[in-house]
This record gives C-alpha cells, sequence and structure tokens, in this order.
C-alpha cells in the first residue's frame, strides 16, 4: 500500500447533480429552481455542490442551519440563501452580517427578525412558512389568522421575499393529503400579502403545474434519489457511487460460517471477499445478509453481519482470473441504485446518503 491508498470513496458526479438540475428546470419552467444543499449537500459536500450549481445558473439556496449558511456564503456571495430554521434571539447578528434570509416559523420569529430590522435601522428580508398539514415548522391556523388581521403592524419593517410551505406526502403521488395541502396553502396566501410562493420539493414537482407556483426545491433528486419511488422508473442521474476495497479473498467450504453472531451458513463452497466498508462509514447494518453489491457490473450479495469495518460479499461467481485483492466493489452507483440500497435497508434515500461517514473520502468529478 502506498500514501494514496483510499479503504473506500465517494465519487460524487458534479455533472450529473448539474444535469438533474437541468431537468428539474425543464419540468418547472417558469417557475425558478433553488437548490436544496442542506446537511452537507446531502451528504454529498455542499462547499462543491453549491458552486456547481451556481454556474447554472442557480441564485437561490436553501439551507438547514445558520452554520451551513455562513459557511457557503463566501462561496456563492451573490446567491440568496434562505435559512429553514428561521431566526432565534442570539441568531439574528450573523443573519444579518453574512446576508442569509431566515425562513419564519412563527409569530416570536416575525417578532425577532422586525426587531432586528429596527435594530439594524433598515429593511430585512424575510420568508413566511405556514404549516398546511405537516404539524412540524411554520405558522399553523391561530397565528396565520393573527397575521392576517394585522401583517402591515407585525411586517413592519420587514420585506416579504417568500411564502412557502411544505408537502408531507409529495413522494406519493396518489395520496389525497397533497391535494389538501395545496388547498391550505392557496388559502394561507390569499390572507398575506402578495409574495413569490414556493411548495414543491423533488418530489412535489412530479405533481403537476398546480404545485409549482413560483419557486420549487428540489434536494434528493439533485444527488440521483427517486423523487417518487414506485412511480416508474428514476428519472434521475446517478450523481454519486460508493465503492471499498477488496481486503482478503478467501475460499470457504459447505457448513461454514460467516461473521458475527454466525447468521449466514454457506449452503456450497464459495469465494468470499472482505471488503473494508461497514456501518463505521454508514452502510447499514440491516443489510447484513440481504444487501447487494457489484463487482465490474456483475452484482454480488452481502453475506454475514456488516460489522463496523468489513462486511463481506459472496463473489463465488466472479473468475477467480478476473478478481484481486485491492479491486473496488461497487454498493452505489449505476449497478446498485441509491434507491435500491435504501429499500433493502428498511430506509430512504436521504438517510443513506446523509449517514455516509467523513471516514470516506469524496471525489469529485464534472462528468454525468
Amino acid at each position: 500500500m502506498n500514501g494514496d491508498f483510499e479503504a473506500a470513496r465517494l465519487t460524487v458526479r458534479l455533472g450529473a447533480i448539474a444535469a438533474n438540475y437541468r431537468h428539474f428546470q425543464r419540468l418547472a419552467a417558469p417557475a425558478a429552481v433553488a437548490g436544496v444543499v442542506k446537511a452537507d449537500g446531502y451528504g454529498m459536500g455542499a462547499a462543491m455542490v453549491a458552486p456547481r450549481l451556481a454556474a447554472e445558473g442557480c441564485d437561490t439556496f436553501f439551507v438547514a442551519r445558520a452554520e451551513e449558511g455562513i459557511a457557503l456564503r463566501p462561496l456563492i456571495p451573490k446567491a440568496r440563501i434562505f435559512v429553514m430554521d428561521g431566526v432565534l434571539p442570539d441568531a439574528a447578528p450573523p443573519l444579518i452580517a453574512h446576508r442569509l434570509t431566515p425562513v419564519l416559523n412563527s409569530l416570536a420569529q416575525i417578532a425577532i427578525w422586525a426587531a432586528a430590522a429596527r435594530g439594524a435601522g433598515r429593511g430585512l428580508d424575510a420568508a413566511i412558512h405556514v404549516d398546511t398539514g405537516m404539524n412540524r415548522l411554520g405558522l399553523g391556523e391561530a397565528e396565520l389568522s393573527e397575521l392576517a388581521a394585522s401583517w402591515r403592524k407585525q411586517l413592519a419593517g420587514l420585506e416579504l421575499v417568500l411564502i412557502m410551505s411544505h408537502l408531507a406526502a409529495a413522494d406519493e403521488p396518489k395520496v389525497k393529503r397533497n391535494h389538501e395541502q395545496l388547498g391550505r396553502f392557496r388559502t394561507a396566501l390569499a390572507m398575506l400579502p402578495p409574495a413569490p410562493a414556493s411548495l414543491a420539493s423533488s418530489g412535489g414537482i412530479l405533481l403537476g403545474r398546480d404545485y409549482l407556483f413560483d419557486l420549487v426545491r428540489p434536494g434528493i433528486g439533485l444527488y440521483g434519489g427517486h423523487p417518487q419511488p414506485g412511480a416508474g422508473d428514476n428519472p434521475m442521474q446517478t450523481a454519486c457511487v460508493l465503492t471499498a476495497r477488496i481486503l482478503q479473498l478467501r475460499r470457504i467450504d459447505k457448513g461454514d460460517c460467516v461473521g458475527y453472531a454466525a447468521t449466514f451458513r454457506a449452503k456450497r463452497p464459495m469465494m468470499l471477499a472482505t471488503v473494508a466498508l461497514g456501518y463505521a462509514d454508514g452502510v447499514r447494518r440491516a443489510l447484513s445478509n440481504k444487501g447487494m453489491a457489484a463487482f465490474a457490473g456483475s452484482r454480488v450479495p452481502i453475506v454475514g453481519r456488516v460489522s463496523m469495518d468489513l462486511l463481506m460479499v459472496d463473489v463465488s461467481a466472479i473468475p477467480s482470473s478476473q478478481i484481486k485483492v485491492g479491486d473496488a466493489v461497487e454498493f452505489i452507483g449505476d449497478t446498485v441504485s441509491l434507491d435500491e440500497m435504501a429499500e433493502t435497508a428498511g430506509t430512504n434515500t436521504y438517510e443513506i446518503l446523509t449517514g455516509l461517514s467523513k471516514r470516506v473520502p469524496r471525489h469529485y468529478g464534472d462528468g454525468a
């Protein structure tokens, strides 16, 4: 091994992320398309993803935390960055200093930001989040009614640049809740002063033109996840490839057990590859004995339990002359999709991507 050896790596295809962004532009036009880069660009590296999207013409970004926006500001100096957490009393000064726009989620947050505007002696941009059925963040019905009755007073000093809400089931196109939330959002817009509106994230964009309004906010779709799993083929390009190196090849006999707790027993002689990847890298333990990997385009099953740093795959079908120690095995990519891994692990693509450990180095290419 030399100093360049990496046990595992995540290759991020910035060109594919850009292509996915352009796909959403075509679907949503004439609505503008923002880039959601929270959670370090869904684990892909916001510092690389955001400038690439900016090069595609993206001028609006969403993050969750103020510190995420502060880190991005030098990289996308001209873009608007919305902070979905909103504002707490001690967060107003850094938001102002770094030109971040809070998404205000309550009357209390509106009051904090309006007071900050008075203290700054100038108007401040703001977005308002209306809760239309998630019961997570946003103004509920009572607060919305109160704001509607006195918005001139409560929003004094603020420039309302966006009114938004969030769909609870946009990835399920046949769910009645989507239409109900759309109706509630339209009602809310009629109660508030005119402003650009945003409802749809990745899945919502695919629900149809009624959901697009002025701005859409794709997230998981940018990074290659299916916006509506189960609704046909994934229209997004594969944006990341997770690979790991083979540390050992070993032949086992019929009846031999594999891994912790001997949860796998060989029914025939087999060739196993022990791979430098485990749950410390973000590969879910739930993939034990049922997940799939790929070697040179051929699918190979995970056998035994996924452990902290290692897992084993059955490579018996690969000719011995074509495989060796040090070769790479794919776990997410063109053969085993992100959506397949998530479904097999009993979770969603969001958790898979954001759970990939920083121990796995990120590499970037502009190809699709």
